[in-house]
């Protein structure tokens, strides 16, 4: 026996990452990466992004812990991305300035 388990403000594409439904560009790696970095609840990340609804971020939060693996997967791939671009391009101009400035 298998159980079907809903997700109901979750879409998750073929060949694409998971996010919400109602807001496409808020992908659930982005809302689980606040909850390990920051060490956000929910309702922290609700308070933070006002534009998110509870029952949203609690739909990703429980895809984010049915699927670690693969958000894992995600966040890696994105600091890899993120750490080539630092070498290829170095800091910002603005990164600079504040550097200088100490």
């Amino acid at each position: 026996m298998s159980i079907q388990l809903d997700y109901p403000h979750i879409e998750c594409p073929p060949d694409s990452t998971a996010r919400l439904v109602r807001i496409p560009r808020v992908r659930v790696a982005q809302i689980a990466m606040d909850y390990l970095n920051h060490g956000w609840s929910a309702d922290e990340i609700c308070r933070q992004y006002p534009h998110l609804r509870p029952s949203e971020v609690h739909s990703a939060m429980a895809w984010y812990f049915d699927h670690q693996a693969e958000i894992h997967s995600e966040i890696d791939a994105e600091l890899a991305i993120a750490s080539m671009d630092r070498e290829q391009f170095g800091s910002s101009i603005l990164c600079a300035k504040l550097k200088a400035r100490g």
